[in-house]
């Protein structure tokens, strides 16, 4: 079983820039302002092998929602939200949502905000607090983003997510696999994946009840390409759900 991927939203997710200072580690965010204006057509390139396009995997995961959340007036925020793309996907499919974006690459935020999607409010945050009250929503949606940002500062971006999130909300998290040999491969020749540090499932799963949230589910997606005699299988990965070699693994948790 063979599987690719990279950034789901993507990389999918430009999740980060942010202003430096002497006491912060020498690497915390990755930086995808240069990388903002032509990010769908490179990161397109670079999962060829997928079979697939950017768009496909970003489509793909808020698909995976639809078995998990209704389309009611729910507030949902997508963390580390990149170029928009996947709120595209979210107006398609969960049209009542109100939705707010962040990511703390500026230039990724404007592109995002040049789509013009109705309903979903995009904004610059400095990675550090976001600008929401307590318990503001009722889903958090992150994909592709932790693997971005230096591990000294995981917990605190959980615990900003576990206080802006409804108790009772759930938290839907996406992650590139690093026991799956093109997962690995994908993001060493990726130019957005440089710095990335791939994460376990099993350090994601402790991170995420460190924080105090209840891990409900995991799952491991994504194992086969999706082009010529491979695709007739994909079918079958609902049923590996539980064979920790998918090329990405989704992890939903609650409050």
């Amino acid at each position: 079983m063979f599987l690719m991927i990279r950034c789901s939203n993507l990389c999918n997710l430009a999740f980060l820039k942010i202003h430096f200072s002497t006491l912060m580690p020498e690497r915390s965010f990755d930086d995808f302002d240069e990388f903002a204006a032509d990010y769908r057509r490179i990161h397109t390139a670079n999962i060829q092998l997928s079979g697939a396009d950017s768009f496909y995997f970003a489509k793909m995961k808020v698909r995976m929602l639809q078995g998990l959340e209704e389309n009611v007036d729910l507030k949902v925020l997508d963390v580390g939200c990149g170029d928009g793309s996947t709120e595209l996907f979210m107006r398609e499919f969960f049209s009542a949502w109100k939705i707010d974006a962040i990511d703390v690459s500026e230039k990724s935020i404007a592109a995002a905000k040049s789509k013009g999607i109705p309903a979903v409010t995009f904004q610059w945050y400095d990675g550090t607090h976001m600008p929401f009250e307590n318990e503001e929503f009722d889903v958090v949606f992150m994909a592709g983003v932790l693997h971005h940002i230096d591990f000294s500062l995981h917990a605190q971006l959980i615990a900003e997510i576990y206080r802006v999130i409804k108790k009772g909300g759930r938290f839907y998290l996406f992650e590139h696999n690093p026991l799956n040999p093109v997962t690995r491969h994908l993001v060493r020749t990726c130019v957005f994946d440089q710095s990335a540090k791939l994460l376990k499932h099993s350090y994601t799963s402790r991170l995420l009840r460190s924080g105090n949230f209840k891990v409900v589910r995991k799952w491991f997606i994504i194992f086969f390409p999706r082009k010529r005699i491979f695709s007739a299988f994909i079918f079958l990965e609902k049923y590996l759900r539980s064979i920790p070699l998918g090329g990405q693994y989704f992890i939903v948790s609650r409050k």
